[in-house]
């Protein structure tokens, strides 16, 4: 049996976060991440944009490039999965049957995405936007002829493909079962101007919409029948409804969690000399007032791996990484700070219909939260206001012409 130093399961951000930071940090010991894709790390986000639209070759996608791993004396074994954990033995079961053992063990593994239930799910010509794998098949079905998409689910990895793929010509339907877009994470405000852009921009965006069942030829998808019978033409379905978190052989050796895999503020799980980082990790978020939560970014799952990283070289310090994430969807560049959990109120700075406004969101008037569309500079003060749990003046805050720094 092989053995590590250090575990890393999981080859994406927040795993590979870790084995830089490891090495930045000084480990000298043996480093084996296990990944489940043939690639070596590269950017998830772009897949749904740049990398879609053409616009960044995979090559420009890798975090590191390869040759960095092999001189930082960082292993890989790709293309694998983990199936068991033995906690009590500190050994992992690899899918191609072999076994290595861990001296410590960091679980990176994300989500999966949450797949539709209905009839005609399994067809060819459904797909997620998770991986190159996802993207290079639905290009190749673009480039193949295919002029009908049908995107359910109105987050943002929805609203992002439905803007990349408008842009290429091909006829969008949007279908969200909510009232609104982004209804879980974005005020009405946020949901009504982008409802309002994808339509200016052609997609046939649709709210309160539920699908029945997906239609096909035996073989590929043809429709999509919603619940009032109506069957809208496809010949591509993207389906982004959120993920389901990939922990279940860390749950299986016993690790505590109910929507993930429960951490402490040092991002341990409940199993001895185990951590779990990233989009699968549940932790009390000091942003969100101490709530149990997921946090599914970039910036989460690399804050997470540095800070595991650097407990492991003996400088253990609780997780308090300030949460944001951004999102690119035709000319518009949306930046968010904080978390708007619990907000009651929320001010405009600027005007939607002028395409560069800000939504700040607060809770008996404490600011929690910013989207920020096209307004950089709300962004980075914005934040400010945050951290700091300011409650400025309301009128003040509503003057987009005055500097979010000025009401600390």
């Amino acid at each position: 049996m092989s053995k590590s130093d250090v575990v890393i399961v999981g080859a994406g951000h927040g795993g590979a976060q870790c084995a830089i930071a490891l090495r930045q940090n000084g480990f000298e010991g043996t480093i084996t991440v296990i990944g489940r894709e043939p690639e070596h790390p590269y950017e998830r986000p772009p897949l749904s944009k740049e990398y879609f639209a053409r616009e960044k070759t995979f090559d420009r996608l890798y975090i590191r490039p390869p040759t960095f791993w092999a001189e930082k004396e960082i292993t890989f074994k790709l293309g694998t999965e983990v199936t068991k954990v033995d906690a009590g033995a500190r050994e992992l079961t690899l899918s191609n049957g072999e076994t290595h053992g861990y001296g410590k063990l960091v679980w990176a593994t994300g989500g999966d995405p949450r797949r539709l239930s209905c009839s005609g799910a399994d067809l060819a010509g459904v797909h997620a936007v998770r991986t190159r794998e996802d993207c290079d098949t639905l290009m190749a079905e673009v480039d193949a002829g295919t002029k009908n998409v049908v995107v359910i689910g109105g987050g943002y990895i929805g609203l992002e493909a439905a803007a990349v793929l408008s842009k290429l010509g091909l006829k969008v339907t949007l279908l969200e079962a909510l009232p609104r877009v982004l209804a879980r994470v974005a005020g009405e405000p946020l949901s009504a101007f982008y409802q309002k852009e994808h339509r200016d921009h052609g997609v046939d965006l649709r709210t309160g919409v539920a699908v029945e069942c997906l239609e096909g030829d035996g073989h590929k998808v043809t429709g999509v029948k919603l619940a009032d019978g109506e069957v809208l033409a496809a010949e591509a379905v993207i389906v982004g409804i959120g993920i389901v978190p990939a922990v279940g052989p860390l749950i299986l050796a016993g690790a505590a969690g109910a929507n993930g895999v429960d951490v402490d503020e040092y991002c341990r799980t409940s199993l001895p000399d185990i951590y779990a980082i990233g989009d699968c990790a549940a932790f009390a978020c000091d942003f969100a007032g101490g709530t149990v939560m997921r946090v599914e970014s970039v910036q989460n799952a690399n804050d997470m791996g540095t800070c595991v990283a650097k407990a492991i070289c003996g400088d253990e310090k609780p997780y308090k990484a300030f949460p944001w994430f951004w999102s690119n969807q035709y000319d518009l560049k949306l930046q968010t700070a904080g978390i708007n959990l619990g907000f009651d109120q929320t001010v405009i700075r600027g005007n939607p219909e002028d395409r560069s406004f800000s939504v700040v969101y607060l809770k008996e008037g404490k600011v929690l939260a910013l989207d920020c569309v096209n307004m950089v500079k709300d962004y980075v003060q914005g934040r400010k206001l945050v951290e700091a749990g300011a409650r400025p003046d309301l009128a003040a805050l509503a003057d987009k012409d005055k500097p979010l720094k000025e009401l600390l």
